[in-house]
């Protein structure tokens, strides 16, 4: 299955500054997240934790998305609430490009924009100098797997089957 890879250019952020994102992300969309204000542990406490966007920009629910976080971590127990995504689906930097990801789907966030930023790919435009920033969603059938997770994370387990 191919993954498809774009890349785009924003307004440049320093590598310590967190910038926060503008704009409803799409579904299928991997960004970071901050999650080190406002959760205590056993939430999810750290910062730049990758995450994949769930929601689409509903209709009164402005700056707020929904999404699942990912672990390179391989759980102790691999249950139904958890998806293997392999490491050509991330952006082919850094900490990504090492390992498969496990997509957390038993730990659903709605979150704010100001926690959200797009992944810096560490090269800039040769005309502009604006930094290139990953914005590739994963497939419809790779979401399709991992809404079937998000519902065994909800209990909701046999609902799957109508995805």
């Amino acid at each position: 299955m191919l993954e498809f890879s774009t890349t785009s250019t924003l307004t440049p952020c320093s590598q310590h500054t967190f910038m926060a994102i503008t704009f409803h992300p799409r579904p299928g969309q991997i960004l970071v997240c901050d999650f080190s204000t406002g959760f205590k542990e056993p939430e999810m406490v750290k910062n730049n934790r990758p995450i994949i966007v769930l929601t689409p920009d509903y209709k009164g629910r402005t700056g707020l998305v929904t999404v699942v976080p990912l672990s390179t971590k391989e759980p102790a127990d691999i249950m139904p609430y958890h998806y293997k995504l392999p490491k050509n689906c991330m952006p082919q930097i850094g900490r990504f490009q090492d390992n498969d990801s496990w997509v957390k789907a038993d730990l659903i966030y709605t979150v704010g924009f100001h926690r959200l930023n797009l992944i810096r790919l560490g090269t800039r435009d040769p005309n502009t100098g604006k930094r290139h920033y990953y914005q590739s969603r994963l497939s419809r059938e790779r979401m399709k797997e991992i809404y079937a997770c998000v519902l065994h994370g909800l209990n909701l387990g046999s609902l799957s089957q109508h995805l």
